[in-house]
């Protein structure tokens, strides 16, 4: 049902772990209003795989947008890179990789409707497409708020 004010029925935002931009506000907002919420990056593209590393960053194309954005340049790739191994620890438990892990985070979240997950080829597709069905328990979730909280 559509609301006069809020005329919107569903969104689309960047969310995950890397970059919360949309938590405090914008998705408890969309929540209360029924509005639905697709989330696209949820491994910040390809940065919360575990298949970064400084030095494939430091390689990639000059015209790759990735190279000029703040999460993959100091200081925040180095703490971004901290994340994923919080990512790749909760992931080993369930032999899970740390892409699903920061999947799972993203859906967990009550407001989000669904996630918009790229990949460039079928092995990718392999490698997340188990995270839809993957539930991380309370302390596994404060595991990964406690280090977002302590490392901003």
């Amino acid at each position: 049902m559509s609301n006069a004010l809020y005329p919107y029925r569903v969104v689309y935002l960047p969310e995950n772990s890397c970059k919360r931009d949309v938590e405090n506000e914008i998705l408890p907002f969309c929540q209360e209003n029924n509005i639905g919420v697709i989330v696209y990056s949820p491994m910040q593209s390809g940065l919360l795989t575990g298949k970064m590393t400084p030095e494939r960053v430091a390689n990639l194309p000059d015209n790759d947008w990735r190279k000029n954005n703040s999460e993959f340049q100091e200081p925040r790739l180095s703490r971004n890179l901290k994340l994923v191994e919080v990512l790749q620890h909760i992931g080993k438990q369930y032999d899970r990789s740390s892409g699903e892990v920061a999947i799972a985070w993203t859906l967990n979240n009550p407001a989000v409707t669904a996630a918009i997950v790229g990949a460039r080829n079928p092995k990718q597709v392999e490698g997340i497409i188990a995270a839809g069905e993957f539930r991380l328990n309370q302390q596994e979730l404060d595991q990964i708020a406690t280090f977002v909280r302590e490392n901003p």
